[in-house]
């Protein structure tokens, strides 16, 4: 089969062909249909240096991936062969407290995950590929009644990880409540969209490109404004002066973490979920009192098979560009160049083949 492997850190992937894996006792062979390209995936290539991380090369890229059940292993009676699924990305131990409470992002046994703090393209092979091997069929979650596979792989990061970030914060966007959206692009569109479908606040967006302001528009945002030395005043100013009650950096620069901490309410949350490398220095009048910087990592199976549900009804929606698989270094390029409407989505099969 093929499969487009990162060999080394600080290289580009290669698409070559590999052994088609046999799923053993437990686990389950899917045929991917797609697999998204994340931003992630170009720091994996890029920046990372050996001992970064807990894993190394070589390994298939592709951690937002759907499918069809292909074949299954012994003991796996939960799925049938054809149907279709999306993959939860991350892989723990399935035994200690956070995993059995279904946070195996925070899994606290890594020393007996199938591989410590990732998952199929993070250490393990992804999705990049023609087949992928799921060790457990508890990372598997059937794709409701109208969602296509290929509209469904790339939420299974890119809607899953701001639906998480908008849950943790869910009690403070009542009636009358304001959530600020800093970044509008391939998380950010979605992290919009969660907030509109599942809160009652109002919405502030704040992005760099004229296009994006124009998505978030369309989208529904109820205010749209350009980053500036004026960003922070005008969104206090909309908010009444009191500040956002929540603000969700998709960014993580040093000027977006600033801008969030100098327009977030008393005793607001600023998230971060952006891997943009900035810095917020925190002090007891740094912010506003009892403000709430955290961080954030993904989302768990419960919240995707909420996410998959709210795509279904269409609530949320994935702006793609597509790929087939002997493309997808291009998608890589143009996704490192800025090049990509939405997220960059990669197809080694269309339909499902028994």
């Amino acid at each position: 089969m093929r499969a487009l492997r990162l060999k080394e850190w600080k290289s580009e992937p290669v698409l070559e062909e590999v052994p088609r894996p046999e799923p053993g006792p437990g686990e389950v062979l899917v045929q991917v249909g797609a697999a998204g390209a994340c931003h992630s995936d170009l720091h994996l290539m890029h920046e990372f240096e050996p001992g970064t991380l807990p894993w190394s090369p070589p390994f298939t890229l592709g951690h937002e991936n759907a499918g069809w059940v292909h074949t299954l292993g012994e003991g796996v009676t939960s799925l049938t062969v054809g149907q279709a699924v999306a993959v939860v990305g991350a892989w723990g131990c399935g035994t200690c407290e956070r995993c059995l409470d279904g946070l195996e992002t925070y899994c606290e046994r890594p020393d007996l995950a199938p591989v410590p703090g990732g998952g199929g393209g993070l250490g393990l092979d992804g999705g990049m590929a023609d087949y992928l091997l799921v060790p457990s069929a508890r990372h598997l979650v059937p794709i409701p009644d109208g969602l296509e596979v290929v509209d469904a792989a790339p939420l299974t990061d890119a809607a899953l990880t701001p639906y998480h970030a908008v849950r943790r914060s869910l009690g403070k966007l009542g009636p009358g409540s304001t959530a600020v959206v800093i970044g509008v692009g391939g998380l950010g569109h979605l992290g919009l969209q969660v907030v509109k479908a599942i809160t009652a606040a109002r919405v502030i967006a704040v992005d760099g490109r004229e296009s994006a302001r124009a998505q978030a528009s369309a989208l529904g945002a109820d205010l749209v404004l350009a980053p500036g030395p004026d960003t922070a005043t005008r969104i206090r100013e909309a908010c009444g002066g009191r500040g956002a009650d929540v603000v969700l950096d998709f960014v993580g620069s040093d000027e977006t973490l600033a801008t969030g901490a100098a327009c977030v309410r008393q005793l607001g949350d600023v998230t971060i979920v952006g891997l943009g490398g900035g810095t917020l220095p925190v002090s007891f009048f740094g912010l506003p009192y009892e403000a709430s910087v955290q961080t954030t990592y993904w989302g768990n199976r419960r919240e995707l098979v909420e996410v998959l549900d709210l795509a279904s009804r269409g609530l949320l929606h994935a702006e793609t560009t597509i790929y087939p698989l002997e493309d997808a270094v291009s998608a890589y390029r143009d996704l490192a160049h800025g090049e990509v409407t939405g997220r960059a989505v990669v197809v080694p099969n269309d339909t499902f083949t028994a």
